[in-house]
């Protein structure tokens, strides 16, 4: 697979694979056997770039994802990317399926929390430590003076944040510099593309998570898709529900069309569309079947040129579209 490099020298492969899936948000926690086989198959075929956090898992076992991707990337520490991340835990007085975000990033939480992260993962450091999300209540720049002294220490050796605005990405890359934010981004949340000048300027990378609108953009999803409404956030996002398949009717015409021209998928162009637009920008799919993983891999050899990328464009911005799903709501 082809290569990236996200900010100053942080060099990942040009898709990555996002592993919360696997144990967390689309159902139960897969096969730990078949996950660890994947992960295999993933780094060869090319990944080099591995997703995870801290809070990834369930009620029973809230770190099942770290401690699922530190075994099963241990024989390939030295050829991969880790990326985890600090910030945040669940409000567990709430009863729904996407429970709120309670943000934590006091110095000594982030100083408890990569020493976890470290023992889980197996690993004596961590490539690029993400916080999940802004907390309100400790100033940006003290995060970012811890994220300097964990790199002095040799306990991460890049930092980024997830979901974050141009100021705050300015006031932390003056302290300690950004390698990465990882942000939602697809076709149908295009909201962040204003931040392009920006990363431009700092040269800082984009970590596109959920490209696929969580699924959606595969194409493979119709009105009689029927998700777990315990352990499956899709259960309650916008853009599964049955009127919006028949209000994305156009959106997924495009997709298809486009599909066939380039002999490819609606999720390969999907992918292939953000990797045409920016060099710095890295999607971080996620899946539990092998032939996704090989799906998703392939879409860094689909080539759009700048004039395709930008009547997609136009045509996003013209075109009705259902709300699609755009994250999970703050405790307040």
């Amino acid at each position: 697979m082809q290569k990236r490099v996200l900010g100053r020298d942080l060099t990942v492969s040009a898709v990555g694979l996002g592993c919360m899936g696997m144990s967390h948000a689309y159902g139960l926690p897969a096969d730990k056997k078949e996950m660890t086989e994947l992960l295999a198959q993933a780094v060869d075929l090319g990944y080099t770039f591995f997703d995870t956090a801290e809070v990834y898992g369930t009620e029973e076992n809230p770190h099942d994802n770290e401690e699922l991707v530190g075994a099963a990337l241990k024989p390939y520490r030295d050829k991969i990317v880790l990326a985890t991340k600090f910030g945040i835990q669940f409000d567990k007085n709430c009863k729904e399926v996407n429970k709120p975000l309670v943000p934590d990033s006091r110095p000594q939480v982030i100083r408890a929390s990569v020493e976890g992260s470290l023992r889980r993962l197996g690993t004596d450091h961590i490539d690029l430590y993400y916080q999940h999300r802004m907390d309100p209540a400790v100033p940006i720049e003290e995060v970012a003076g811890v994220m300097a002294d964990l790199i002095r220490e040799g306990k991460i050796t890049h930092w980024g944040m997830s979901e974050v605005t141009e100021d705050t990405i300015r006031r932390a890359h003056a302290v300690c510099p950004v390698t990465a934010i990882q942000n939602r981004y697809s076709m149908m949340a295009r909201w962040y593309e204003a931040l392009f000048p920006v990363l431009e300027e700092l040269q800082i990378g984009y970590v596109a998570f959920s490209p696929l609108a969580n699924g959606f953009l595969s194409g493979k999803y119709g009105k009689d898709v029927v998700f777990d409404g315990i352990y499956d956030y899709r259960s309650m996002m916008p853009q599964f529900t049955s009127d919006a398949i028949d209000r994305n009717q156009e959106l997924l015409h495009l997709l298809h069309s486009m599909a066939a021209e380039k002999n490819a998928t609606p999720a390969q162009i999907s992918l292939a569309w953000m990797l045409c637009k920016k060099p710095y920008i890295v999607p971080i799919p996620g899946t539990r079947k092998p032939d996704r993983l090989i799906e998703n891999m392939k879409s860094s050899e689909v080539l759009l040129t700048a004039q395709e990328v930008e009547a997609i464009d136009k045509a996003l911005d013209n075109m009705e579209m259902s709300a699609v799903f755009g994250g999970t709501g703050i405790s307040k």
